[in-house]
């Protein structure tokens, strides 16, 4: 058994591994909306935290591990790979395939729950930035995905967007560079298996009749070009446009990414013309800095929204020509503004979102308050309204959800009495982060099985 370092390994060394997995014991297992997978995936809890395993051919379960981990010290979204059981027989003596062990991820769903709730009438739109994002984002570290598709992918809310995560990595490799080559090979399997899901989805009847299939997974290829090109493109320079440097960087950190290297190039056959040529290191511009102010771990547009309302609360809690701290300002922010919020929210109802997502809704049902009212409402009475009037009416992220919306073998067989969803966070933010978030597998027939809250 590999496990990483952490809690984790204690816990796990006492799930059946002499058993092939479809042959779990049920009392071990957690029902969890996934996608269809070729391998046997089952979902665990122990101590509070969902894992998903997944039996696997040895070397594919070593190498999807080192990759997970490897993306993952990028600061690429990905689930968190925990450990691999190798060596697996039964009491007879029978070999097993290994088993990948990786931690369900938290407030996060598979492409068919989302559209199978249908919440949001944008939902495609949002769907193809993030998955467009992601990519985007594996390439510019070197990574090759290979199968680059919905069902390979987990979705987080992220203050009215959505955040995509990578959950299987079997096909990938990562190298030094792309070349344009590898990432247009990424970009046409992309377009391929999108179109295939989208199909489906019409098939199923979860897809707007206004929606067509073909030129929607085409737009993800425009959506992917358009963000490569703002982050990598060199940019012409006028003589006297040196401003445009510092408006560059701006930009780039609007979009959420920190510019390591600047380069002036000059063009000695072309009269000596000048380009800016910027080098991003990193996407999470203002989750990093959200994080150092606050401590607060969160989305990357969820992070922008607080880091706006921060912005106000320092405009009206710092007199005019008075020099205050930022981390004081940050500190009295999160005692007087943000833990408030989580506080008052009733623990039966605290799994419908995670706490950054329920801070971002406040904000927004308070301006629309506002605006009924025409005057400002306080923080105190748009959080109560929220709680009372639109909280309750969200659906639960950990709920199951029909099988036949899911695909097939979506749902685990569980008794009826056992309990299917996730631990539930308590009172205040901090307890809520206690709980780690968890990271688990998806697959489209290819790796691992995509699925939970």
């Amino acid at each position: 058994m590999q496990f990483a370092a952490g809690p984790d390994p204690t816990d796990l060394l006492t799930l059946p591994w002499s058993t092939p997995l479809e042959d779990w014991p049920r009392d071990k297992l957690v029902s969890l909306p996934r996608g269809i997978s070729r391998h046997v995936v089952r979902f665990v809890r122990i101590g509070g935290i969902v894992y998903a395993v997944k039996e696997i051919d040895t070397d594919l379960a070593q190498r999807e591990f080192d990759l997970l981990r490897a993306l993952a010290k990028t600061g690429v979204p990905v689930v968190e790979a925990v450990g691999v059981v190798a060596g697996r027989t039964t009491p007879d003596g029978e070999p097993l395939n290994a088993a990948l062990v990786t931690k369900h991820l938290r407030f996060s769903l598979p492409y068919r729950a989302l559209f199978s709730r249908r919440l949001d009438p944008d939902l495609e739109n949002k769907l193809l930035d993030a998955l467009a994002e992601l990519l985007v984002r594996l390439h510019l570290v070197g990574f090759y995905w290979g199968d680059c598709s919905l069902s390979n992918t987990l979705f987080r809310r992220d203050a009215g967007a959505l955040a995509a995560y990578l959950v299987d990595a079997e096909t990938g490799s990562i190298r030094p560079t792309l070349s344009d080559g590898q990432r247009l090979g990424d970009l046409d399997i992309a377009e391929t298996n999108l179109a295939g899901e989208l199909l489906d989805l019409q098939m199923s009847g979860l897809l707007p009749e206004s929606v067509d299939p073909v030129e929607t997974a085409q737009s993800v290829v425009t959506r992917y070009n358009n963000l490569w090109r703002e982050l990598t493109a060199p940019q012409q320079l006028g003589d006297d446009e040196w401003w445009q440097v510092e408006r560059k960087i701006r930009r780039l950190n609007e979009l959420g990414y920190d510019v390591g290297q600047i380069q002036i190039n000059e063009d000695g056959e072309n009269g000596g013309q000048q380009y800016l040529q910027t080098q991003v290191v990193e996407a999470g511009h203002h989750r990093r800095r959200l994080m150092q102010l606050t401590g607060l771990d969160v989305q990357e547009n969820q992070a922008r929204r607080i880091l706006n309302d921060l912005d106000t609360f320092r405009g009206q809690a710092v007199m005019p020509d008075t020099d205050v701290d930022e981390l004081t300002v940050a500190h009295h922010w999160l005692t007087d503004v943000f833990e408030p919020v989580i506080e008052a929210i009733p623990p039966e109802l605290s799994n419908k979102l995670e706490p950054a997502e329920i801070f971002h809704e406040v904000l927004e049902h308070r301006w629309f308050l506002s605006e009924a009212a025409g005057r400002e409402v306080s923080m105190a009475d748009a959080t109560r309204s929220y709680i009372d009037n639109v909280l309750p009416y969200r659906p639960e992220e950990a709920a199951l959800l029909d099988p036949a919306l899911m695909g097939i073998g979506s749902v685990d067989d569980v008794p009826d009495d056992q309990d299917t969803t996730a631990p539930k966070t308590v009172g205040g933010f901090a307890a809520a982060q206690a709980q780690p978030a968890a990271n688990n597998p998806t697959d489209n027939g290819s790796g691992p099985a995509s699925g939970n809250p």
